[in-house]
């Protein structure tokens, strides 16, 4: 078999999931069908079930994106006494959310439909959990001294809560047009000063400084 040959499977394989994304985010999972797919590609039903034979299959490998896109997203966040790093980390949450908002449009009903789906959600929220703990129990304080277990777990969750049905919140506030591709920029900066206004008053003067809103639009 030649380079071509095994390559090409993989191009198509990569394609499908490309246009699956698009779609998926754009009308949601539940309104996009094999069908419509193969249509949109340009190819048979056959060719796209010998890649992904079903549309589970196709749900499961865009959330392995999602997780790579994810322990990229955390590596990048730095130290978690780096301010300025896990401030980062927050609009770059919101923004791998909008890229796969498809999940977080769907979630309940995904997870009814995908036993194995719920296994490696709860992973990757646990994975933002700890991440964003960390970073509250290094950066925040209270009545001046750190912010004790408790509050770090709570503040953390608070924080992870909002990351994680922020968008939920726009599609609700205008669902004709939240989840449009040119409203990803707003939608992010809108998420980052709500996450903001969880911390501020948990951070120091020379932190509010650092991290003043308008410093930093996601």
């Amino acid at each position: 078999m030649t380079d071509r040959a095994k390559k090409a499977p993989r191009r198509t394989a990569e394609r499908i999931l490309d246009h699956t994304l698009a779609l998926f985010n754009r009308y949601g999972e539940p309104n996009v069908s094999t069908n419509a797919l193969a249509a949109e590609l340009g190819i048979s039903p056959g060719n796209l079930y010998y890649h992904y034979p079903a549309k589970e299959a196709l749900v499961n490998a865009l959330v392995g994106r999602y997780e790579q896109a994810l322990a990229g997203a955390l590596a990048a966040a730095g130290p978690a006494d780096d301010a300025e790093g896990a401030w980062l980390l927050v609009p770059a949450l919101l923004r791998l959310a909008w890229d796969y908002r498809f999940i977080f449009r769907d979630l309940n009903n995904l997870l009814t439909r995908n036993r194995q789906l719920e296994t490696r959600c709860q992973a990757a929220l646990a994975l933002q959990q700890a991440a964003v703990r960390e970073r509250v129990a290094r950066l925040c304080i209270l009545d001046g001294a750190p912010i004790g277990p408790e509050d770090a777990d709570a503040l953390a969750t608070s924080i992870i809560v909002l990351l994680t049905y922020w968008l939920s919140y726009e599609y609700v506030r205008d669902p004709r047009r939240a989840l449009e591709p040119d409203n990803a920029d707003a939608a992010v900066r809108r998420g980052t000063r709500q996450a903001m206004a969880l911390l501020w008053p948990y951070l120091s003067a020379e932190r509010r400084l650092q991290l003043r809103p308008g410093s930093r639009d996601g």
